[in-house]
């Protein structure tokens, strides 16, 4: 009876170490396909990296002068679709009037986010409060590719990997990707 405890209590230890050793496993497997975000705010672009290579790069509008867009490194903390717009004195529903557009990705540092807009002309430009604005069809591509968790990089500077991403070179291998 003993040594049918002992190996009872054995296999189930052997049990615990081997979903443990899977779960870490598989940790380091996501861990591994990075996600990030890299948006230059002098270039008004954001890319979307996955693995150290472009998938895709959008044009952007970013924050105007008067309210310039942070910069640093945050993390996508909500994902909303349809989103409400509030503002003190001033609620607008999800719908063509809605300021943000149809999808928000909120950063980690509070009231700032990549949405959508319900002014497409602003793109391209320095026109924002300071969150980084899409075309809505392109944020709802970009709703769909990441999640809760994912890096964004505001860069505010041309260093290296902003100039490395952004280039000619890069433009065209993420047109030649997107033509695939």
């Amino acid at each position: 009876m003993r040594e049918t405890r002992r190996q009872s209590k054995m296999a189930t230890v052997a049990a615990v170490l081997l979903i443990a050793a899977a779960k870490a496993m598989a940790q380091e497997n996501v861990q591994a396909s990075s996600r990030r975000i890299v948006v230059s705010i002098r270039d008004c672009k954001l890319a979307l990296i996955e693995d150290g290579e472009v998938v895709k790069i959008y044009d952007t509008a970013v924050g105007a002068s008067v309210s310039p867009s942070p910069t640093g490194v945050f993390q996508i903390v909500t994902r909303i679709s349809r989103p409400t717009y509030y503002h003190p004195g001033t609620v607008i529903g999800p719908g063509a009037a809605n300021p943000l557009g149809t999808r928000w990705l909120g950063l980690s540092l509070k009231g700032f986010g990549i949405h959508g807009t319900n002014a497409p002309r602003s793109i391209g430009r320095a026109a924002s409060h300071g969150c980084i604005r899409l075309r809505n069809s392109d944020v709802e591509n970009l709703f769909k590719r990441v999640q809760t968790g994912d890096v964004v990089e505001l860069h505010g500077e041309r260093d290296e990997l902003v100039t490395r991403v952004f280039s000619p070179e890069a433009d065209e291998d993420q047109a030649e990707t997107a033509a695939e």
